[in-house]
């Protein structure tokens, strides 16, 4: 890129082979097939790391060594029914695991990513992975960067750098040439891959695709590590809580059996299955295949996530930020009239306003984008002015942008006559001009009052100017007003109060005027409580402005930087928060957010800083994917307070049964085949239904609420494993084999049957019923469970057939531990007051990240 830079234009034309016309298709396609995507990192599902994430536990390392020892001195049909559930449960873990990439790969290919390019003569949009160096980019506000380009024209273009050289004032550029010694901020005749255009507009060359570029190379460096989110963290130390739980159980285990003369190995071995059995080796599965599960039901209903544990992120959200723009309203603008000032004519209100554009094609205006420009362009009252467009010239023009809020052009008519033309918001441009009367800015209020959304033309002649800079804005002269009608979205006042219902708080946060806003949510139903302006913002300290926020519901004409200022106190108050914006000036509000949501047809850097893509621009759609999120968190909590509660509670009576009998209370294989068996029916968790009081309002991890609940559910579990030691002890006089096999049997359904408990607080069946494949599952496993003593493997795994009494009184002690579980879960949770909380995560840096994510391959 240095080296490009540093010479003429038509020099690196002709080095890619290229020129100003671009490339024609056959060309492009040829080169793609030559370069490669222009690509830094790839979302394809590969088998190898996900096999590598079930195969690195140390446990299962140390436990195949154990198994290893075994089988070299001589037990070596306990060392390969070890390594078999080993293999089995690896293969489950790894297949739901490997599933869930693959919907994640599938996920992404569905977010579209497009660049303007020259191709064949003729403006064309092309997947961003498409580019290839000669292809010649159009660049707009907005846009980010699809490669390294070498300038050919530009208009007052200026590019936010920061996610390269860290700068943080955007960068002026130029067709100049620079330096051969340049360093990457010197760059100013090339817009660097992965910026941002923060203004004006640009043409360049690309000279540079995915890692050959500059961004590129600094993307390679990214560990394969991502920031973790709440949920991602939540899950992490509920693992370590119980790593430390099995570490601890597991040494005082072997200490003990050693202590006690029992032999060494069968000793590790023992407590190493147990650890296998306290530590939940299948959750990364379970959350997984929940997750798959979430982003295919979102995807139906036209919510698409970059990552799948941002699903669960967005169920915790309890604020939510929004433009009114297409989710308040229609976002169909429509131009209703022009309201002249003085001895103006309405005619020439209308002409000045379609003047004042920073595109031209074939000779005619055109808004390229602008929603304001497009709907006067497409308006009648347009097409009865267009003559007079004709035989005007742009001479210069000052773009818009969001610090200045207005677009300002100099025109040259038939007869040499120069004026300038300035166009925005009412209030800057009002600020510019000097003779406002009183009767013009009362027919301005009267529009505002009346939810009209309104821009300002004024004018001022302008001898011998040929370019146009901010400071040639002043001293105008109001023509008169563009007033545009965008109704309220008849859906928008259903969908506020579904997720009023959801527990989620909705504010308005909009460029537009504060009366505008305040109006659309009144008729909408949202009662504009309190209303900040971008003004009263920056005169709050920020102790002041998180204390206004709570009460405030409408903030209006704010800038990129108060947006995102009004996110992060948000967050710094313990609230989860979400920003729903697709704009420019979105960016920054986006990316502080716990969740920034956008829009499939909003710009690029709103799209890139987004963890979530609404492919409909409606609240409700945003509601359904809340929804989700909270379901699939729901059913991963199911599976944890399982975890913790008869698995934990059986593993531990293991433990305390092998210190008071002469054999182990159940063999390593039959540890393992239990815990199988149990994971393989905690599979159908994801498939669950969900009660909808789970559903209102966003729960979250808490540690110690899920440590709470261990100690309190694991005791009740252990009373019925030391009931039924009892009974094959002194009922049924049972040896150490038919001991193994009855206390299996009862662990195995203890354990699996308590799903239907724990995974309601109301009573199950009757008022929470379970759904078919959890409940098929369940019992299945069950059944499969009592039969392995009666067949043909029961001896190689160390069982003995049990006596038809015992089957009797199983059933009765399932009925008592499950009455015993209900009656325990009414107390706990009227002792509980303390609900799962979570203090907010930062939200640390993930701007590379994000916008390395947008030159991928599906």
């Amino acid at each position: 890129m240095t080296e490009m830079a540093s010479v003429a234009v038509d020099d690196v034309l002709a080095r890619v082979g290229s020129s100003g016309a671009g490339l024609t298709a056959t060309s492009a396609r040829q080169r793609l097939d030559d370069v490669g995507p222009n690509a830094v990192m790839s979302h394809r599902a590969r088998f190898l790391p996900v096999l590598w994430h079930q195969l690195r536990s140390p446990l299962l390392g140390l436990l195949l060594t154990a198994a290893a020892a075994s089988y070299f001195v001589g037990e070596r049909s306990d060392a390969i029914i070890i390594a078999v559930i080993v293999v089995l449960s690896v293969g489950l873990g790894l297949v739901n695991e490997y599933r869930a990439e693959k919907a994640a790969e599938a996920l992404h290919s569905q977010v579209t990513r497009r660049a303007l390019t020259i191709r064949d003569g003729q403006p064309t949009t092309v997947d961003v992975a498409a580019l290839v160096p000669g292809d010649v980019v159009e660049l707009q506000l907005g846009d980010v960067v699809p490669a390294d380009l070498r300038l050919i024209a530009c208009s007052d273009l200026a590019c936010d750098e920061s996610v390269i050289t860290g700068e943080s004032l955007p960068v002026d550029k130029n067709t100049a040439v620079v330096s051969p010694d340049a360093v990457l901020a010197e760059l100013t005749g090339s817009a660097l891959m992965g910026t941002v255009v923060h203004s004006g507009t640009g043409r360049g060359v690309v000279v540079a695709t995915g890692a050959a570029s500059a961004f590129g190379r600094i993307a390679a460096g990214l560990t394969s590590h991502q920031t973790e989110t709440a949920f991602q963290v939540g899950l992490r130390r509920f693992s370590m809580l119980l790593v430390y739980v099995a570490a601890a159980l597991t040494t005082g285990i072997f200490v003990a059996n050693v202590l006690l003369h029992k032999p060494i190995l069968d000793a590790l071995l023992f407590s190493l299955a147990i650890a296998v059995g306290i530590t939940p080796q299948l959750l990364p599965a379970v959350v997984s295949t929940s997750l798959a599960s979430g982003s295919r039901q979102m995807a139906k209903q036209r919510v698409l996530v970059k990552r799948l544990v941002c699903i669960e992120d967005l169920g915790d959200v309890d604020t939510l930020f929004t433009d009114k723009t297409g989710t308040l309203t229609e976002g169909r603008i429509s131009f209703m009239r022009a309201v002249p000032t003085g001895s103006i004519q309405q005619r020439d209100v209308l002409r000045w306003g379609l003047l004042c554009t920073d595109r031209a094609v074939d000779g005619a205006r055109t808004s390229h984008g602008n929603p304001l420009d497009a709907a006067l362009w497409e308006s009648p009252a347009a097409a009865e002015v267009s003559r007079d467009l004709v035989i005007q010239t742009t001479v210069a023009v000052l773009p818009f942008d969001h610090e200045r809020r207005m677009i300002t052009v100099l025109v040259r008519d038939a007869d040499g006559r120069q004026i300038l033309i300035a166009k925005g918001a009412p209030e800057t441009v009002l600020d510019r001009c000097v003779d406002v009367t009183a009767d013009a800015r009362t027919a301005l209020d009267a529009e505002f009052a009346a939810g009209n959304r309104v821009v300002a033309v004024a004018t001022r002649p302008a001898p011998g100017l040929t370019t146009v800079a901010a400071a040639d804005e002043a001293e105008l002269h109001l023509a008169g007003l563009l007033v545009f009608l965008d109704a309220p979205k008849p859906s928008a006042a259903a969908a506020l109060r579904r997720l009023t219902d959801l527990g989620i708080t909705v504010k308005i946060v909009t460029g537009d005027n504060a009366v505008v806003a305040a109006k659309v949510c009144d008729d909408l139903g949202l009662p504009a409580a309190a209303v900040l302006t971008g003004a009263a913002i920056d005169a709050l300290e920020d102790d002041a402005l998180a204390a206004a926020i709570p009460a405030t519901t409408v903030f209006a004409r704010v800038s990129p930087e108060q947006k995102a200022r009004i996110v992060t106190m948000q967050r710094q108050s313990g609230r989860d928060v979400a920003f729903l914006g697709d704009g420019v000036n979105d960016a920054l509000a986006l990316h502080a957010a716990d969740v920034g949501i956008s829009v499939d047809s909003a710009v690029d850097v709103a799209k890139d800083a987004a963890d979530v893509i609404l492919l409909e621009k409606e609240l409700d759609v945003l509601a359904n994917g809340v929804v989700e999120g909270r379901r699939v968190f729901a059913n991963t909590i199911k599976y944890v307070l399982m975890g913790t509660s008869s698995n934990f509670g059986n593993m531990a009576s293991a433990a305390g049964a092998s210190l008071l009998l002469a054999f182990l209370p159940m063999l390593p294989s039959q540890i393992l085949l239990n815990n199988l068996l149990y994971d393989t029916s905690q599979l159908a968790i994801p498939t669950d239904n969900v009660d909808q009081d789970q559903l209102r309002k966003p729960s979250h991890w808490d540690i110690r609420f899920i440590r709470r609940f261990m100690l309190y559910f694991g005791p009740l579990s252990s009373v019925f494993d030391f009931l039924t030691f009892g009974l094959m002890l002194w009922v049924f006089h049972a040896g150490a084999a038919q001991f193994h096999s009855g206390w299996f049997v009862e662990s195995l359904a203890t354990q699996t049957l308590v799903i239907f408990a724990i995974r309601t607080r109301r009573i199950p069946f009757f008022r929470s019923k379970p759904s078919l494949p959890l409940t098929l599952a369940a019992i299945g496993v069950v059944v499969v469970g009592a039969v392995i003593p009666e067949t043909p493997l029961a001896h190689a795994l160390g069982f003995a057939p049990l006596p038809f009494g015992y089957f009797l009184t199983l059933v009765a002690m399932i009925a008592g531990y499950l009455a015993l579980i209900e009656t325990g879960k009414r107390l706990f949770y009227r002792l509980s007051s303390q609900q799962p909380t979570t203090p907010p995560m930062p939200a640390g840096h993930r701007h590379l990240r994000r916008r390395a994510g947008r030159f991928s391959t599906g």
